[in-house]
């Protein structure tokens, strides 16, 4: 490994925002001295993205499959650093504070999570049905389902140590990736904990990428899958 951190970043026409976030990642790398780089893995945009990220000193992947987790799938196997903090690159989590994710991957642990419920969710940042209802079920189900004691199952903030994420076998290409990946480190038997992290509104202008009830139905049957194993 070349750094010791890659901070990756899925991407898919996020022109309004990239910019925002490889900013703010920069900054973070400058103050805390860590050897890291900054992976785009873009997954087709037809907008100016490629163009920002690069222009911004990022480096880009290009990604074929579609879907989320097949973004992040290929942007693992491209990264340079020891660890990987992954988070979506629309500006609603916070890239200058990530200290507490390094700490935590330094103590040993696998896969640290991010937690918006106990970092605080801004105002308008989550919709009501999936702050009160979709996330809290999905993330009670998927503990009873893996075993993981994770509180929040989506928080798209999240760190883990690179080699160890590879050896797990991922291959889920949709949203259902963010389920899978927790059920296959705790089916691993690796070290798990969970810090607090803050969500913002994001700066997409457009439409987002999740759809509730087709993607919340991925993750149940991902997890019932998980189960009869």
């Amino acid at each position: 490994m070349q750094y010791e951190l890659t901070i990756l970043m899925p991407c898919l026409n996020e022109e309004k925002s990239i910019a925002f976030c490889i900013n703010e990642a920069k900054e973070y790398i400058l103050k805390s001295e860590i050897s890291a780089e900054i992976l785009v893995a873009d997954n087709g945009s037809c907008d100016k993205s490629v163009e920002i990220a690069e222009s911004l000193g990022a480096r880009v992947c290009h990604i074929k499959e579609k879907g989320y987790g097949a973004a992040l799938r290929g942007g693992i196997e491209k990264a340079m650093g020891k660890y990987i903090i992954m988070g979506d690159c629309d500006g609603s989590y916070d890239f200058l504070n990530l200290d507490g994710f390094v700490a935590k991957l330094r103590e040993g642990n696998k896969l640290v999570m991010g937690n918006r419920f106990l970092g605080g969710i801004e105002k308008g940042a989550m919709p009501f049905h999936h702050k009160y209802f979709g996330v809290p079920f999905l993330s009670f189900f998927g503990r009873l389902m893996s075993g993981a004691k994770v509180g929040d199952f989506h928080c798209g903030l999240r760190g883990f140590e690179t080699e160890a994420a590879r050896r797990l076998g991922l291959s889920c290409p949709g949203m259902e990736f963010a389920s899978e990946i927790i059920c296959k480190f705790a089916k691993s038997g690796a070290r798990i904990c969970e810090i607090p992290t803050p969500l913002r509104c994001d700066r997409r202008e457009g439409k987002p990428h999740i759809r509730s009830f087709r993607d919340g139905f991925r993750h149940m049957k991902y997890l019932v899958k998980v189960r009869k194993k």
